[in-house]
């Protein structure tokens, strides 16, 4: 297994994700979003799984601060040039990805690891 967990050390289901993966063993590497966005390449991949439209926190702070719900923006732009408006976590493994906490996803991964 090939776990990254992208999101913020402030975000609660981050840690939750953290969590769930320390307590099974599971090595993984944190990205916070807070020091180092996602690269376009590393976008490409997880939108092959989720779509733009739902990567994107529209009811974040960082949305709000931005005031974009009055302004058209390209969601891809703004995603890579703000990795703090991203929803989170976002949990790769491999060609796999969820958004947020989703140990029932996590455990099948495990799941198929061992198996």
């Amino acid at each position: 297994m090939n776990i990254q967990i992208f999101g913020t050390k402030k975000c609660s289901d981050t840690r939750k994700a953290e969590r769930y993966f320390k307590e099974r063993g599971i090595v993984f590497h944190f990205r916070d979003l807070n020091e180092k966005g996602v690269s376009k390449g590393e976008l490409e991949k997880i939108r092959r799984i989720l779509p733009l439209e739902e990567l994107i926190d529209k009811n974040g702070k960082q949305f709000a601060k931005r005031n974009l719900k009055y302004m058209v923006y390209d969601i891809e732009e703004e995603l890579l040039n703000d990795a703090l408006l991203f929803k989170t976590p976002i949990v790769r493994n491999g060609m796999d990805v969820t958004l947020g906490y989703n140990p029932s996803a996590w455990k099948s991964w495990i799941d198929n690891q061992s198996g």
